[in-house]
């Protein structure tokens, strides 16, 4: 079978439910013939097309990386490939019922700021057209040294014309996911979609938040997990309290930095947490053992080193760098401190 507008409608198989009315219309009508939708089949026609992918059509892209304790971290970006953009309108519109067309310009060479590279951009405007429901046009770009650029800026613009109509618009609600890389910079767990992101949940009503479900109440639900290396599921977490507090293992040190994510959160790293309040609580005993740290440095400096090792021995301690827990390093610094006190005043 050719193919027309991208991949022909299956026949059959989990995607039936998107066929609709505007299928059976424009089934055999050219384009010439143009379709016209009543305003309640076009909110049908609309709410399909804002149906979340199928999980297993989306795939994940690293964009940051951060190295911590020397572990490789970066933050996955779902997105899915054009192709399952063109099937949802052949299976709602037929090849038929909708067309698109593409114009490419070149950009002046200039210089690219981060690496202060003369180069080009390519950029590509998709029209495109739904019979009976109007046009949209969108432009992607990507820079010309990229051996893929056409197809890139391409892809980008036809899938932003798509989200005008609905299409796939719920990607650009979901957050990015830190997770851990191997050393070629691949995701080692990888980031499973719930909630309101699967056909399934969308269907019961769940939405993103600020997005009202059917007109009614607004619902949320988690839209991300991720699997371990073993395939069990952790839910999202948010990825800046994660790195902030990933980056306080250097500062407090291995134990303490385990011992308070242990005591706080009866977790090993900060993946595991999964709750937003642990996290915020995690983290503010983490600063303020920081800043005690920093207090007991100016005491030391006050009282001298040798008293510093007298007063870590009489907690059973052979060295700051045993201390796990902001009890401990609060008592070694309140004693510090009363004798640096206790200096100045004699």
């Amino acid at each position: 079978m050719s193919r027309i507008n991208g991949d022909a409608v299956p026949s059959g198989g989990g995607q039936a439910e998107f066929r609709s009315e505007a299928a059976e219309t424009s089934r055999g009508l050219s384009a010439s013939q143009v379709l016209h939708f009543t305003p309640r089949q076009i909110k049908r026609l609309v709410a399909k097309l804002e149906a979340p992918f199928e999980p297993s059509l989306i795939s994940w892209r690293v964009t940051n990386t951060i190295r911590v304790g020397g572990r490789l971290r970066g933050q996955v970006l779902p997105y899915a490939d054009q192709r399952a953009y063109s099937d949802r309108l052949n299976q709602l519109f037929t090849p038929a019922g909708w067309t698109r067309k593409y114009t490419v310009h070149t950009s002046a060479n200039f210089e690219r700021g981060e690496d202060e590279k003369l180069v080009s951009k390519v950029f590509v405007t998709c029209d495109l057209t739904v019979w009976g429901m109007g046009s949209h046009s969108a432009t992607g770009e990507e820079w010309t040294d990229n051996e893929n650029a056409g197809t890139a800026a391409e892809a980008q613009a036809f899938k932003r014309a798509c989200s005008c109509f609905g299409l796939g618009r719920y990607l650009y609600s979901l957050g990015r996911v830190w997770v851990d890389l191997d050393e070629r910079k691949r995701p080692i767990a990888t980031p499973m979609l719930t909630g309101w992101a699967t056909p399934q949940g969308w269907k019961i009503g769940l939405r993103p938040e600020g997005m009202p479900a059917n007109g009614k109440a607004r619902h949320r639900g988690a839209a991300m997990s991720a699997t371990d290396g073993n395939g069990v599921s952790t839910h999202a977490i948010p990825h800046e309290l994660v790195g902030r507090i990933e980056a306080m293992a250097e500062r407090l040190g291995r134990t303490l930095y385990r011992g308070l994510l242990k005591s706080v959160a009866r977790a090993w790293k900060p993946g595991d947490i999964h709750d937003e309040a642990t996290l915020k609580r995690v983290l503010a005993h983490m600063e303020s053992a920081e800043r005690g740290r920093q207090r007991l440095a100016v005491a030391v400096d006050q009282v001298g080193r040798e008293r510093l090792i007298e007063i870590v021995r009489s907690h059973a301690l052979s060295s700051l760098d045993q201390i796990d827990s902001l009890e401990v390093l609060h008592k070694i610094v309140v004693e510090l401190e009363s004798e640096a006190q206790c200096q100045k005043q004699s």
